[in-house]
């Protein structure tokens, strides 16, 4: 609802700070440009760096997040576009389907903030684009998750037992030292 006020976590402290990839979609140009000044804004708040990549449509943009994911170079992404109702179900294709792809690199580990923007008109989501800031919601989003990452990280390892005691769940054998 319109001024309604949620309760917005504090920003966590970075050291070292992150790099962040922001993937784009300028299909509405005014919109996007509002949602990316908001989650630079975001980033920049952190003192996190950036980089910024456009691709045609929200479709596209977990497929470009997808393939950053392969050079290692950044803990988190910002996906921002603007879907608006049209007079066909491809509204729903595209809603669902960039939906679900980011949702499902999500639980591949990867950091990730959804900012595309599901509308039905365009005064929708020029108020979510500006007043309500979601470019900068979907930022902040990506540096929780990033902040988590980094908590359950452990000696640069996804996950490395805190003693020669802890048993493998699939080998049943007490794990060695890592010393690698």
């Amino acid at each position: 609802m319109a001024g309604e006020s949620h309760y917005r976590v504090p920003l966590p402290a970075f050291d070292p700070a992150p790099h962040v990839l922001i993937v784009v979609a300028p299909y509405y140009r005014d919109i996007a440009d509002g949602l990316l000044a908001g989650a630079r804004a975001a980033l920049d708040s952190v003192g996190a760096t950036h980089e910024t990549i456009e691709v045609p449509g929200a479709l596209e943009v977990p497929t470009a997040i997808r393939l950053a994911t392969n050079c290692y170079r950044y803990q988190g992404y910002v996906a921002l576009g603007c879907v608006i109702r049209g007079e066909t179900t491809h509204y729903e294709t595209v809603c669902n389907d960039s939906s679900r792809a980011l949702a499902l690199l999500g639980l591949e580990g990867h950091c990730i903030g959804n900012g595309i923007l599901t509308v039905e008109t365009h005064a929708q989501a020029a108020a979510r684009a500006f007043d309500q800031n979601k470019g900068g919601g979907a930022a902040e989003a990506a540096l929780h998750l990033i902040a988590l990452a980094r908590r359950f990280k452990r000696g640069g390892k996804a996950f490395a037992p805190s003693s020669t005691d802890t048993l493998i769940a699939a080998g049943g054998a007490p794990a060695s030292k890592d010393t690698a």
